[in-house]
């Protein structure tokens, strides 16, 4: 088991639990509490649910319209993952395996509404003063955000660190 790692296989866990999660929230959204027919449900006044057809990318960049494009979003954000994943295999550090867990898992899920539905089913919207602050998302776009967030944080928030102790190092052989 010298590949696989235990921090590796919870990594791949967290990713498979994200990947369960979203898809039976989306299930939910559209099967039972039925928001595919009600297309808005208030819940506070800065947040509701709505239900949206995301048929591109981020903010709907990139519409895929026809099979083929639709096609070609999977293979891109497919390839997107597959790097993820050997990204996630190779790190060492805890938190980072964490990090891209939740981008993989993320990734995953919007992977599998684009191959199943044809577009990604997105139902949450923050807004203020009748502003949305982001357009309509859904759980796994929040776990690609946080992922990334943390990768964000780590590297630049350690490498300065890892830059003061190769300093003291080089001033300690120095002197």
């Amino acid at each position: 088991m010298s590949f696989l790692t235990r921090n590796h296989l919870v990594g791949l866990v967290i990713a498979g639990a994200i990947v369960a999660l979203d898809q039976w929230v989306k299930w939910y959204m559209v099967g039972p509490f039925q928001l595919r027919q009600k297309i808005e449900v208030e819940i506070t006044s800065f947040f509701s649910f709505h239900y949206a057809e995301n048929k591109g990318v981020s903010f709907g960049l990139f519409p895929a319209e026809s099979m083929e494009g639709r096609f070609l979003l999977i293979g891109i954000t497919g390839l997107i993952s597959l790097v993820v994943l050997v990204w996630l295999l190779r790190e060492k550090k805890f938190p980072d395996i964490v990090g891209l867990a939740m981008i993989l898992g993320g990734a995953l899920g919007n992977i599998w509404d684009r191959y199943a539905e044809g577009f990604v089913i997105d139902y949450l919207d923050l807004h203020f003063f009748g502003v949305s602050v982001f357009n309509i998302f859904n759980l796994a776009d929040a776990w690609i955000t946080i992922g990334v967030v943390i990768i964000l944080a780590r590297s630049i928030f350690l490498r300065e660190k890892r830059d003061d102790e190769n300093e003291a190092e080089a001033s300690a052989e120095t002197n």
